[in-house]
């Protein structure tokens, strides 16, 4: 590691080199910040290597009859911190760590902690969730656990919490999957909140089930307990980018006073385990896509998909594509309407709104009868497009025709209280 000393021609910068080429400098400042500088303004630099030591981890001690708490780390920025001396991001995966990240912990519950990998969340695949699965299900068997937490990147946090719900069977305790929207280094950040809360929820509730703990609101006050499925993220970067769609959180944790307000009903097949845990895997070798509606799409578009093993589609409106001929202009939607027939024919086409909330109603609308006499299925279904994605990649794992079963309520999918289910329908 290379400390330098740029002499300008009005000042002297002095940092670590982070990178440079035959036009820059880029130099990391003592606080945390990187500066770009043109090499033609850099009169000369003095050079002098530099050692950094270890960070010390100061030991705590846990209370060994608190509840026991496994968390499992995938990766992203929640148990994180920047090392402002070397810009490095450093990971903290070991129990002490952790808890001198967020001491609180150590109050509620008795913390174990363990890395199964580390990796952004746009990298997982259907092989990550049965790992994940296969992991949770080999940690319950072995130790008496209150409950797990997995830490994840905030991107697809919302499709691998759908996947384990449908991989689970017989879950007998809560998954609480949590993520930070910003470094925990950073004053705004809501990697404790979300930790702690999690926490909280898991010694205290009699749940059983996969849900995602982040905050309700901008505030520090409030995180939302949610369903695993039918969840999304709604903003790129905001604390409170999880929403459930159709229907109400399960609950809502109070940071300070750690009490729990129970909001809507969790589906009882969940409360209601017997027997021992089940796992029903995806198939790691499927392909199934999405497809989204838009203004002047081409029939080249869906014929991408005519080897995959089924696709989702993204209509518009209650469940529309463009399939109609209206005038010189739209011919192009009897091609359009022709791949449909065909890739109905050959795999499961299912229908999801892009406007996330509100229902699939194919029925209002004669393009919308016309696509259910194509094949097309999924009306009067109430899931966003990354939940249906899972089921329907679920579905084929296990190899239940979706034609038969998407609209089934398989693991609470589909709640009795749908939020606006027939508005304006």
């Amino acid at each position: 590691m290379k400390q330098i000393i740029a002499h300008l021609k009005h000042e002297v910068v002095e940092g670590i080199l982070v990178s440079q080429d035959e036009k820059h400098h880029v130099i990391k400042l003592a606080n945390g910040y990187n500066i770009g500088i043109a090499n033609n303004k850099i009169e000369r630099i003095e050079e002098k290597t530099i050692s950094i030591d270890e960070p010390t981890i100061k030991k705590h001690s846990q209370n060994h009859s608190l509840p026991k708490v496994l968390i499992l780390h995938t990766g992203g920025t929640i148990a994180s911190k920047v090392d402002y001396k070397t810009g490095a991001v450093i990971a903290k995966f070991d129990p002490t760590e952790l808890v001198e990240m967020f001491p609180e912990m150590q109050e509620l519950a008795h913390i174990e902690s363990r890395l199964v990998s580390n990796m952004m969340s746009d990298d997982m695949r259907f092989a990550h969730y049965n790992i994940l699965a296969k992991d949770v299900a080999k940690e319950l068997e072995s130790k008496n656990y209150k409950g797990i937490i997995i830490t994840h990147g905030t991107d697809t946090m919302h499709y691998t919490s759908a996947a384990l719900n449908f991989i689970f069977e017989n879950l007998p305790v809560p998954i609480v999957i949590v993520g930070s929207q910003r470094s925990s280094d950073r004053g705004s950040s809501d990697s404790a909140i979300n930790l702690i809360s999690a926490v909280s929820f898991i010694v205290n509730t009699t749940l059983a089930g996969v849900f995602i703990c982040m905050h309700e609101d901008t505030s520090d006050n409030v995180c939302s307990i949610m369903s695993g499925l039918n969840v999304r993220k709604m903003h790129s970067s905001r604390r409170d980018a999880f929403k459930q769609i159709n229907r109400r959180p399960i609950a809502r944790v109070n940071f300070f006073t750690k009490e729990i307000e129970y909001i809507s009903e969790y589906p009882s097949s969940t409360l209601n385990n017997k027997g021992n845990i089940q796992l029903h895997p995806f198939n790691e070798d499927l392909k199934v896509g999405i497809v989204i509606s838009h203004p002047n799409m081409y029939h080249e578009e869906l014929l991408a998909y005519k080897e995959f093993d089924g696709l989702v589609l993204e209509g518009t409106g209650l469940g529309h594509m463009p399939i109609t001929e209206m005038d010189e202009h739209t011919k192009e939607h009897n091609k359009i309407r022709d791949v449909l027939t065909e890739l109905c024919k050959k795999i499961p086409v299912v229908m999801s709104t892009q406007t996330i909330y509100g229902i699939v109603n194919m029925d209002v609308y004669s393009p919308g009868r016309e696509l259910q006499k194509l094949g097309v299925i999924g009306q009067e279904s109430t899931l966003c497009p990354e939940t249906t994605f899972i089921k329907l990649a679920w579905l084929l794992s296990q190899k239940l025709d979706p034609k038969t079963y998407f609209m089934q309520n398989l693991r609470g999918e589909f709640s009795n209280e749908d939020i606006d289910k027939e508005a304006d329908i």
